[in-house]
């Protein structure tokens, strides 16, 4: 089966200029409250999924061990200099809906700022929940289509799509906006079994921005965040969901091909090969590649 498309951020600047200089420390800030409610204290493996530079990943400090996935290069070499080398950071290239790990191999994983890039979002989470081991923990975050903002457009006619159609709404290339009862039911389909919600980014306009203290905004979208259970009217929904099902078989090694889908692969100079259909995938300066297959 064909993967869909997938918005490739290669050569982009991103962290820069839409964070560090875009006027985001709001929405930055918030994020990090939410994740601090929402991931265990402490855990094994985690997979980060679409890490881009490494924004968020110093937060997941409880975790002994964090796999940066991404589909740039670029991206994950702006992480790699961000988070410093050694053994507790792994860095691998590669295409969410046919990622390079065997079954259950990870103790938790975060996927932030990502789904909204996903043509196909319950398949991109049935696949990271294949990669998660029975009672691990999954911290999502969704852009909601049913915020405020996109009521009161849709009711004053200004916008032209309904705010409460559970379909999602690409508003952009590849950028889509999703209903959250759309992603609860691809949670379940996926074997997730949410434990909580929270809403965040609720004061996200640029004259609050400037009128108010960033402290301010951060205490007051801190305080109401918690009423993501009973409501999601925001235009950014955090999930903590726990991965549910039977044991898989314990995976033997670290890696699977992710064009035939067999585990046995073994190490040589390059990476590992598989012994399955010979693609060997390679390890530069750092960075593991299971995007393109190496020629023998």
């Amino acid at each position: 089966m064909k993967p869909p498309p997938v918005l490739d951020y290669e050569g982009s600047d991103y962290q820069r200029e839409f964070w560090e200089e875009g006027g985001r420390a709001y929405e930055d800030r918030v994020e990090a409250v939410a994740l601090g409610r929402l991931l265990p204290r402490s855990g094994g493996h985690l997979l980060e999924v679409g890490a881009g530079a490494g924004r968020h990943t110093a937060r997941y400090a409880g975790f002994d061990r964090v796999t940066l996935l991404d589909y740039s290069r670029s991206q994950l070499e702006q992480a790699r200099r961000r988070l410093g080398t050694g053994n507790r950071y792994v860095f691998v290239v590669a295409d969410v809906y046919r990622m390079p790990f065997p079954e259950g191999v990870f103790d938790g994983a975060t996927m932030i700022r990502t789904l909204h890039h996903m043509a196909e979002p319950e398949r991109a989470l049935t696949e990271v929940r294949s990669a998660l081991r029975p009672g691990a923990c999954l911290i999502l975050e969704y852009p909601n289509k049913r915020n405020t903002k996109s009521i009161i457009r849709w009711w004053l006619r200004r916008q032209p799509w309904d705010p409460f159609d559970p379909a999602p709404i690409e508003f952009a290339h590849l950028n889509f906006d999703f209903h959250p009862r759309a992603v609860r039911a691809w949670l379940q389909s996926a074997r997730f079994e949410i434990e909580r919600q929270l809403t965040v980014s609720h004061f996200r306009t640029g004259i609050l921005k400037r009128i108010l203290p960033l402290s301010v905004m951060v205490a007051m979208d801190s305080a109401v965040q918690l009423t993501g259970d009973l409501w999601q009217l925001t235009p950014s929904v955090f999930v903590r969901a726990r991965a549910v099902g039977s044991p898989s078989v314990p995976a033997i090694g670290a890696w699977r091909c992710p064009e035939c889908r067999a585990a046995a692969m073994e190490d040589i100079p390059q990476g590992v090969r598989c012994r399955n259909c010979g693609r060997i995938w390679g390890l530069r300066e750092g960075i593991w590649d299971f995007r393109e297959p190496q020629s023998g």
